[in-house]
């Protein structure tokens, strides 16, 4: 029997992942509720979950909490365009959904992670962590390559995440605390970016979040993992071959 692939698994879907997730913020459209539901739109600091659910931690004074208190749908553009002479080329992912309002600490302590300035003012009374729960997606990653999907195909199933994330703490802060160099190889010597004290913020089965400083960056897996255990087996496979890349192609 020929096994086929499931939904999540296919290229579309993978794809608007990739760019939600190298994405550290996008601009979120929501209904003005004194405005005759005229779509407004805002910019927001955005984490992932594990299964790449959007995560949003904002004010309840703020016009589109007080919108998605009030008509909970909404749209959050996440924009993969920088740095292209044309970013009309570039992907970019439309995730409509709807919001709700979550007391989550394994969420919240995700989202600070990916934004540590966020650690400011996550205590005050006023703000709060939302969640986007997606019922379709839209994905524009160039010529001929533009497809509408349901919310379903573009998270991964729990199967996939649930072991992992009970353990993303653990390995974040081993790999922080005793591989510094290896997360300053992926950075430089596997993305290319500037030298500096990297640090992970994040794992999930695709791949895992880096930051230096203001900048992030997205190292992803060549397979996905489930557990700690097989997150291990990638990340010493690609210091591996951070220090050793391998003789340079022939001209």
């Amino acid at each position: 029997m020929v096994e086929t692939a499931a939904p999540w698994q296919g290229e579309y879907p993978a794809t608007a992942r990739a760019v939600m997730r190298a994405s550290a913020q996008g601009s979120l459209a929501t209904a003005q509720r004194d405005g005759d539901g005229w779509p407004y739109p805002s910019l927001v600091l955005v984490a992932l979950d594990l299964d790449a659910t959007p995560l949003l931690l904002i004010s309840g004074l703020a016009d589109h909490t007080r919108n998605m208190s009030a008509d909970p749908r909404c749209g959050l553009l996440f924009d993969g365009t920088a740095g292209l002479e044309d970013p009309l080329t570039g992907p970019r992912v439309s995730v409509l959904g709807r919001a709700e309002r979550v007391r989550d600490e394994r969420l919240t302590a995700r989202f600070l992670a990916r934004h540590p300035a966020a650690g400011m003012y996550a205590g005050f009374g006023d703000f709060g962590l939302w969640r986007l729960l997606p019922e379709r997606a839209h994905l524009v990653a160039g010529f001929g390559r533009i497809r509408w999907f349901p919310g379903t195909d573009l998270l991964l199933p729990p199967s996939t995440c649930e072991a992992l994330a009970a353990r993303e703490a653990d390995v974040v802060g081993h790999m922080n605390e005793d591989h510094a160099d290896a997360v300053r190889l992926y950075a430089t010597a596997l993305l290319g970016r500037p030298e500096g004290p990297w640090v992970m913020t994040g794992i999930d089965p695709e791949g895992c979040d880096l930051r230096l400083g203001s900048a992030t960056a997205r190292l992803p897996f060549d397979k996905p993992v489930a557990t700690a255990e097989e997150a291990r087996v990638e990340l010493v496979r690609l210091v591996k071959r951070a220090r050793d890349p391998g003789p340079a192609p022939t001209p």
